[in-house]
């Protein structure tokens, strides 16, 4: 039996009002693409229009770099995620380094990624479109990679028995316990993800790079100009632009996702008041999508499915071929990290003594504000989370609300914020905390919901015909459930604390300078000033730091989720 699409797709009944619907989305979807878009990029050298004329085209181009990035980011999480979880040789070289990579800001490494990519494509406007989707791919990547990996790692041990008693191949293991028992957590993980991606939008679309600016037309770099002009005015257009985008987004792609996940969720009793979207109720209830996911997607999947499984399809290559690659690999990573090191060493070598001494310094006010922060997030977000996650008709209020609030970029924030705090009394300082918690708190917020929603029902039932109330019921139930999901909120939160610090330490407002003691502004005026053994040293010791953290703290507790609290 062929496994291409079919021909009857052809033969489809009578639209109806869903399916016109639906074709009224794809028409303007389709015009975005085809008319608003390629209008934009005909010029992407121009100075950034300010005029709210150019607005919807900025969004667009926006919105295909953060497609563009997610998927890198989602295709790296299931990679990355699966090898580390089921190889522990593995784990000891792909964990550490994804605390590295998760550590260092994207200012650190925003000048190498953009002069590489410039040099690679002959265009320059090419090399720096790619370098906008790989800055924008690290905001977007570590929470789910971690979300993944601690799923699998949390896996209910009577489920891994059973999909060995039956003998699951690989694929089979992957497609049908270890993805859907992920799905809730990557699902939420994708809403904090986007946002991230929106959150870092207005660095990785305005480069400053000493005295050069590279920009590329976009709703981030539309915000950065009207911010470095101190235009407020440009500046909420911006914003509502972004908020109006992010809403959109919510009802057609990331309520519905969500919606979508909870079918994979272990229980025994089904939540008649599970989270609901309309866009997906339209989707089951329009014809033209029935067909397609009939006529075409189940069979290509299906197809897949069953070559995959009877080994129809194979990947094998000759042993000493995968044993002669393995060693260039090895060898060519060897060498490149070796040269990398000495570069990097003598780099770091030019730093004088009075640059260490501001260093040290500044890693102590980092550290303490990074942690301020994370207290002051875990103190709302714990509970609200676990409030919004237990009860679907308030997530269906508070998750676009958060999406929005998690996706406004602190650096069109801080202005506001700085402004504001400067009349009413704390100055710098406070508001430094407060966007750093602004980047720290969505990370413990999604990951808390997504734990309380997954928490079964027959459990929570259970919970309640014990009479659990109080301090017993978080102490015994609800935090020995959620914990899996807290690590991984805390381990990714304090990562996006670390990157936020880099914008709330170091403002450029109005043709003025603002910056307190910290890492983060070290590393953000290096950049400025084009100070590079600074910069490399700054970020060296700020890796450095959060690579001890994980290791001492997050690392423990992950051991300790894994082997005590999953289901």
């Amino acid at each position: 039996m062929s496994w291409f699409p079919s021909l009857r797709l052809l033969r489809l009944p009578r639209a109806s009002g869903p399916d016109l619907l639906l074709l009224a989305l794809l028409a303007a979807l389709v015009y975005g693409l085809l008319a608003v878009v390629p209008g934009e990029l005909k010029r992407p050298a121009a100075p950034v229009d300010l005029q709210p004329r150019a607005l919807p085209g900025y969004a667009g181009l926006s919105l295909l770099r953060m497609t563009a990035a997610y998927g890198l980011s989602l295709g790296f999480a299931l990679v990355f995620g699966y090898a580390a979880a089921r190889s522990r040789r593995v784990e000891r070289v792909l964990v550490p380094l994804l605390d590295v990579l998760q550590s260092v800001p994207v200012l650190s490494f925003m000048p190498a990624v953009l002069l590489a990519m410039v040099a690679l494509f002959p265009r320059q406007e090419v090399g720096l479109e790619v370098a906008s989707v790989v800055l924008i791919f690290t905001g977007m990547v570590w929470n789910l990679t971690f979300s993944f990996y601690h799923s699998l790692l949390t896996l209910p041990q009577d489920l891994v028995e059973a999909a060995r008693l039956m003998r699951l191949s690989g694929w089979q293991r992957f497609t049908l316990l270890e993805l859907p028992a992920a799905a809730i957590g990557l699902a939420w993980n994708s809403v904090m993800s986007w946002a991230g991606g929106w959150f870092f939008l207005m660095a990785c679309e305005a480069f400053v790079l000493v005295d050069r600016t590279f920009t590329l037309p976009g709703l981030g770099s539309y915000l950065a100009e009207a911010s470095s002009r101190g235009d407020l005015r440009a500046v909420a257009l911006g914003l509502g632009t972004m908020v109006l985008t992010i809403v959109v987004l919510d009802q057609l792609v990331w309520r519905p996702v969500v919606a979508w996940s909870q079918k994979f969720k272990l229980e025994l009793t089904e939540d008649p008041l599970g989270p609901r979207s309309w866009f997906l109720d339209l989707l089951r209830r329009s014809t033209l999508a029935r067909a397609f996911a009939e006529h075409v997607w189940a069979p290509l999947v299906e197809g897949l499915d069953r070559r995959l499984r009877s080994g129809a399809v194979s990947l094998s290559v000759p042993a000493r071929w995968v044993g002669g690659a393995g060693v260039a690999l090895a060898a060519a990573a060897m060498v490149s990290a070796g040269w990398g090191l000495v570069s990097l060493a003598r780099l770091v070598a030019r730093v004088p003594s009075e640059g260490w001494a501001a260093i040290a310094v500044g890693a102590a006010a980092t550290s303490l504000r990074v942690l301020l922060a994370l207290a002051l997030a875990a103190l709302w977000t714990v509970p609200v989370g676990v409030a919004v996650g237990l009860r679907p008709r308030w997530a269906r209020v508070v998750q676009p609300l958060a999406q929005i609030a998690a996706s406004v970029p602190a650096t069109a924030l801080f202005p506001v914020v700085l402004l504001v705090l400067l009349r009413v009394g704390g100055g710098l300082q406070a508001a430094s905390v407060l966007v750093m918690l602004l980047g720290t708190q969505w990370y413990l917020l999604f990951n808390v919901i997504a734990g309380a929603s997954a928490l079964p029902r027959d459990l929570q039932e259970a919970a309640a015909s014990l009479r659990l109330r109080g301090a017993l019921w978080w102490r015994t139930f609800v935090l020995p459930a959620i914990f899996p999901y807290l690590v991984t909120g805390g381990l990714t939160g304090q990562g996006g604390a670390w990157n936020t610090s880099i914008v709330s330490e170091f403002l450029e407002f109005g043709g003025r300078r603002y910056q307190v003691v910290g890492l983060g502004g070290l590393i953000t005026s290096a950049v400025a000033d084009g100070n590079m053994p600074l910069l490399a040293a700054a970020t060296v010791t700020m890796a450095g730091l959060v690579v001890a953290v994980n290791r001492l703290v997050w690392r423990r507790l992950a051991r300790l989720a894994e082997e005590r609290y999953h289901l």
